[in-house]
């Protein structure tokens, strides 16, 4: 099935999301649509899916026009769309997943679960999916969660499959097996949108990429085009793709961690008996799938969420401590989620970048803050961290997420650290923030700060860290150097101990290192070559 977007045209007030796209995929296809995050993929995609209606725009199916007005006429259609966040209920089986919505009964008006059951067990024999029709969805491993939504879709004879950053939640040998997945996908003649940032994946398996730049096509680029090349045409400018560092000279150990136990609402051990150390002048990455308690390991460092064990930096204990007591102490910190935990939208960029320091004497004046020194301070943050704002006045709602993420790190790093932690530092950042914010960072070990870094992105641990420590369900699966390669690191984000998956990943390397270890590889990965034992 041939797809087309003609002047697809979507605005949210004065936003617009999507300027005049056109878009062609073409049967049996792999179309990479690459940008960075914000650059307006997703509400392209969510207009083609009937989520969002255009503004302006056609949208043609085998050249001629489709009215698509909700997701049952998309599907109806014959488009299908894996989001990034699955759309699965926690407690039905697959089979029940897959029916749903989608229902089939027999009899005396009951559901037809039979049926459902075969249709997975079809579909997963054809693609070598390996899903159990009757495994509850919150049992399965997030890799297996994606492949039931592709079954979803394809149950419903979907002839364009989109998927909506498919990799965001996998481990390189998860995203691997999904490679895999969409090239029988494409030799089966189903048609693929692949929505992505990362420039590594869609050199493994494009066949096309068109480039989108603030709700614009910039331009179509060949697979075996060089990263920088890509990278220029997301943000506009040559950007440095590589963390320029020195080796670190580590100091003194300032926080030693020991025994640490998160627990949630349930009980359950989100961090499970969590020990090591961090030096002075050194960069720890704290790696792993998302949800495996790196989140809670931050907070608890900021005494956001209590904990029990041990904590000491610099020689207090910060297990029982208050917020406030630890940020006293020269905790800056970095939240993952910077529009609810890091920033008030309302607020101006000056009363942001005091936000946790308006008890310090320099902004205080009389009973009241005092003005003048808050907005001469937002100046100057303004201008040492290229903050790209109307003003310290503007309110921070109005920023760009890059910019919004520049003034939460400059907020925590304009006084004296004795620790610095930053969860998902550069999530839903340009890629030009992210080379300043990565760039800072750096500057912050070399002054002698010990840096914490908790990232689900590989690309970041491995241009960050000068040690790494890999979760896998509460637990350190072991602490191993910076340099690490990415596929040893992934079967570690799988719980795989650190010597077998050396093992392992040298006898099984990943398309990504292939391409890697021979760039060529990019261009001449298909069904046949280029696959991963």
């Amino acid at each position: 099935m041939k797809l087309e977007l003609r002047g697809i045209t979507k605005r949210f007030g004065p936003l617009v999301a999507n300027d005049r796209i056109d878009l062609v995929v073409e049967p049996g296809q792999i179309h990479a649509l690459l940008g960075e995050n914000g650059a307006g993929k997703s509400t392209l995609m969510n207009v083609l899916f009937g989520l969002y209606e255009p503004d302006s725009g056609q949208i043609l199916i085998d050249d001629k026009p489709a009215k698509i007005k909700g997701p049952a006429d998309a599907l109806e259609a014959g488009i299908g769309m894996v989001h990034q966040h699955f759309m699965l209920v926690p407690v039905f089986t697959v089979a029940e997943s897959v029916m749903l919505g989608h229902e089939s009964t027999r009899g005396a008006g009951l559901l037809d679960l039979d049926a459902a059951r075969r249709q997975v067990r079809e579909l997963s024999a054809r693609f070598g999916f390996d899903v159990e029709p009757d495994a509850v969805i919150e049992d399965l491993p997030v890799g297996v969660q994606q492949r039931v939504e592709i079954i979803k879709a394809m149950a419903r004879d979907a002839k364009v499959l989109i998927l909506d950053e498919p990799t965001a939640v996998l481990t390189p040998q998860e995203t691997d097996e999904l490679i895999e997945i969409m090239r029988q996908l494409r030799a089966a003649g189903t048609s693929i949108v692949f929505i992505t940032h990362k420039l590594r994946e869609v050199k493994a398996v494009a066949d096309v990429i068109t480039v989108i730049r603030r709700g614009r096509v910039v331009g179509q680029a060949d697979p075996g085009a060089p990263e920088s090349e890509l990278a220029a045409m997301m943000v506009g400018r040559s950007v440095m793709l590589q963390v320029d560092k020195a080796p670190a000279q580590p100091g003194e150990v300032a926080l030693f961690v020991r025994d640490l136990v998160v627990t949630d609402r349930t009980g359950a051990r989100v961090v499970d008996h969590v020990s090591f150390d961090l030096a002075r002048g050194e960069i720890l990455a704290i790696a792993g799938v998302q949800g495996n308690g790196q989140s809670e390991l931050a907070e608890a460092i900021l005494a956001l969420v209590p904990a029990t064990g041990s904590m000491v930096l610099e020689g207090r204990e910060l297990v029982g401590s208050s917020v406030r007591e630890v940020l006293d102490h020269g905790v800056g910190f970095v939240p993952e989620d910077r529009s609810h935990d890091g920033l008030v939208g309302e607020f101006t960029v000056a009363e942001n970048l005091v936000l946790d320091l308006f008890a310090d004497a320099r902004f205080r004046g009389g009973l009241g803050m005092d003005l003048a020194a808050i907005k001469s301070n937002a100046e100057a943050r303004i201008a040492e961290f290229d903050i790209r704002t109307r003003g310290p006045e503007q309110p921070a709602e109005r920023l760009s997420g890059g910019n919004q993420q520049k003034v939460v790190v400059a907020r925590e790093m304009s006084r004296p650290l004795r620790l610095f932690v930053a969860s998902q530092p550069t999530r839903g950042v340009d890629v030009g923030s992210i080379e300043f914010l990565h760039r800072r960072i750096v500057a912050e070990r070399d002054n002698g700060t010990p840096v914490l870094i908790v990232s689900t992105e590989l690309d970041e641990v491995s241009a960050l860290a000068d040690r790494v420590a890999v979760m896998f369900r509460g637990r350190i699966v072991g602490i191993v150097p910076g340099d690490t390669p990415r596929d040893v690191l992934g079967l570690m984000m799988a719980g795989v101990p650190y010597e077998e998956a050396q093992r392992h990943a040298a006898e099984h390397p990943t398309t990504e290192t292939l391409i890697e270890q021979d760039p060529s590889a990019a261009a001449a990965a298909g069904p046949e070559e280029g696959e991963v034992p």
